[in-house]
Formats: structure tokens, C-alpha cells, sequence
């Protein structure tokens, strides 16, 4: 009897402390691996993988909650913390993973579901972050006092500006197919002013990121994960473009733009598909060359997410513009995102375990 009650009191004390252990150095881009689940549940809906889509969305909701409830516990807990990350210039671009996730999930119920109105209840929250974070985000940066030098500032995590704003444009699009007039009009317009600044602003981070690339020294710790956001920008653009595409036949103004919207997407793709052998090249240089331990961490899912989104991307431009020559292309890299998504998902577990095992010792 009095066993039980002490390990009953070990156990009341030791969970919490093993929860804020989760907690405090939580990174605000966690939500990245809702956003790669998420698109390639539904790169692989598209392509005939129903049950692995369904069980990918269902995982996807419970991520996202639980996420959720971990950087409420966070914002409760440890205040200054979530707001020195917000701060912080690389792990600041994190929190635009909040705005993408819940639009990746909103597309997911439209695309899987049909449910419009968990759609639009997302739909509202991406808009409400996004005004939120991007005003806060490019406000803060411009008028905060001490600036780290641009080598150790920027990085491929900043691109996830323009994922979020891509990822508004391309939920709008998805519920504007099914919203009546004239309400349809106005959401497709709004999608396609995302999609038109979320290009203009990739010219902006890419043209600085290139610039740290090849101006600065770079070591194999500098090739983070996120890079491969470089490439997952423009799969989303794409997705975007081809969303706006399929939708023309509801907006005149979009009909009247469809060589601009079909010769900027597949720019988009073009640039995209440019990036791939140049950043399996980098990895090779970091893995391979220079022999960089690989550990599981985080950020990884930031390189998760640019292969489903491209697997997914390719498909919806092909379907669009009648590419069928590139048909091969979306079943290639959904099948490699699965396994990279696999990979990663053991590694997050196996971290979990490990992060869990000292606590659990003092139970049992």
C-alpha cells in the first residue's frame, strides 16, 4: 500500500516536470509537420492512395491539436520564451508554420472531407495569423535595435513567409470552388492577390538567401533542413497557380489572366524543379563529404514538406494545363515523401522515447 502511494506521489510530480521539459524549448516550427502530413495525405488522395490519405489526415488532426495545446502550455508557462523565439531572427520565421498548418488542414477538409464548415473556421484563423504574424513579424524586424549580421540572420526558414501566404491563397481557392456567387468572386480574388505577392516576395527572400549562399562562408551546419524550403515555395506557388487555373471558369478577371497565371505557374514549377538536384547535391556535401551526423530534429520536417508539396503541386498543374508527360513525376516524389515522412515520424518517436526515459526511471 504504501509503495503504491509513493509511486502515485513520484508520479504527480514527475509528469509535469517532463511536460515542461516538452515545453520550454518547444520550436515554434513544430507545426511543420502538420503541414507535411498534411500535403502529402493530400498529394496522395490525388493519386489513388485513398486509405493512406485518410489515415494521414486523421493523424493530422490530432497533431494539430496537440500542438496547439503545447504552445498554449508554453504561452502560459514560460511568456518570455515564446516571445524571445518571436524575436529571435531564426527561429522567428517559425511561427508562420502556425499560418501554413492550418491552411494545409482546411485544404485537407475540403479536399477529403468536403466538410466547408471546418474549411472555413480554419480559413478564418489562417487569415486572423496571417495578418498577425506578418505585420508583427516584418514590423518588429525592421525597427529592432540589435540585428545579427546577414550570415547568421537569414536562412531558408524566412521562405516560410511566403509558404503561409501561399497556402491562404491556395485554402481560399479550394472553398471558393464550392461558395456561391458573388462570394466565390471575391475569395478567388483574394487568392489571386496572395498568390501574387507571396511570388513578389520570394524574389525578395531568395535574392538574399543566394546572396548568404555564395558571398559568405558556409559550413555543413549552416545547410539546415528548412533550405529545402527554397524548393517547397514554389511547389506551393504552383499548387496555387493551378488552383487559380481550374477556378477560371468562376471569375471573368481570372479568365481574361490565364496566360499570365499558366506562364508565371509553371515558371513557378520550373524554379521549383531547379532547386531539387541542387539541394540533393548540398546534402550530399553535408552527409556524405563532410559526414554531418544525422539525428533526428525538428526541422526536419521543414524538407518533409517541400516533397509532398511538390508531389501534390506537379499533379494539380498537370491535371490544369494537360500536362500528361509529367504524369510520372507526382507518383515518383509521393512515394519518396512517404518514406522520407516514415523516417522522420520514427525519428520524432525514437526522441520522444529517449527525451521520456530519465523521467520514467525515477517512476519505475
Amino acid at each position: 500500500m504504501t509503495s503504491r502511494r509513493s509511486r502515485s506521489m513520484a508520479d504527480e510530480t514527475c509528469q509535469p516536470t517532463l511536460l515542461r521539459a516538452a515545453v520550454w524549448d518547444l520550436p515554434p516550427s513544430y507545426f511543420a509537420m502538420v503541414m507535411a502530413t498534411g500535403i502529402i495525405s493530400m498529394a496522395a488522395h490525388m493519386l489513388g492512395l485513398t486509405l493512406v490519405a485518410r489515415l494521414l489526415f486523421y493523424l493530422n488532426g490530432v497533431a494539430y491539436v496537440l500542438l496547439w495545446l503545447l504552445h498554449g502550455l508554453r504561452l502560459y508557462w514560460f511568456p518570455q520564451r515564446l516571445v524571445a523565439d518571436m524575436l529571435d531572427h531564426a527561429r522567428g520565421p517559425g511561427y508562420f508554420t502556425w499560418v501554413a498548418s492550418s491552411a494545409v488542414l482546411g485544404s485537407q477538409f475540403v479536399v477529403l472531407a468536403h466538410a466547408y464548415t471546418a474549411a472555413l473556421a480554419l480559413w478564418i484563423l489562417t487569415s486572423v495569423l496571417w495578418v498577425g504574424l506578418t505585420y508583427t513579424f516584418f514590423t518588429v524586424f525592421a525597427v529592432k535595435k540589435h540585428k545579427p549580421p546577414l550570415q547568421e540572420g537569414i536562412n531558408g526558414a524566412w521562405l516560410l513567409t511566403v509558404v503561409a501566404t501561399q497556402a491562404v491563397a491556395v485554402l481560399s481557392a479550394h472553398i471558393a470552388a464550392d461558395w456561391p456567387q458573388p462570394y466565390r468572386l471575391e475569395l478567388n480574388f483574394l487568392a489571386l492577390s496572395m498568390w501574387l505577392w507571396g511570388g513578389m516576395l520570394y524574389i525578395w527572400m531568395i535574392a538574399l538567401i543566394f546572396y548568404r549562399y555564395y558571398f559568405f562562408p558556409f559550413s555543413p551546419s549552416d545547410l539546415t533542413p528548412p533550405f529545402w524550403i527554397s524548393m517547397g515555395a514554389m511547389a506551393i506557388s504552383t499548387l496555387a497557380g493551378s488552383l487559380l487555373i481550374a477556378n477560371s471558369p468562376d471569375a471573368p478577371y481570372l479568365e481574361s489572366l490565364l496566360p499570365f497565371l499558366k506562364g508565371f505557374t509553371v515558371f513557378y514549377w520550373a524554379t521549383g524543379t531547379w532547386w531539387v538536384p541542387m539541394l540533393l547535391l548540398l546534402g550530399i556535401w553535408r552527409y556524405v563529404i563532410k559526414r554531418f551526423p544525422l539525428e533526428y530534429d525538428p526541422s526536419y520536417w521543414g524538407a518533409v514538406f517541400p516533397l509532398g508539396m511538390y508531389a501534390a503541386a506537379t499533379e494539380q498543374m498537370t491535371r490544369a494545363m494537360e500536362f500528361g508527360f509529367l504524369g510520372i513525376i507526382p507518383k515518383i516524389f509521393l512515394y519518396v515523401s512517404l518514406l522520407v515522412w516514415a523516417i522522420t515520424f520514427v525519428g520524432l518517436l525514437r526522441s520522444m522515447v529517449r527525451r521520456a526515459r530519465p523521467y520514467l526511471s525515477r517512476i519505475f
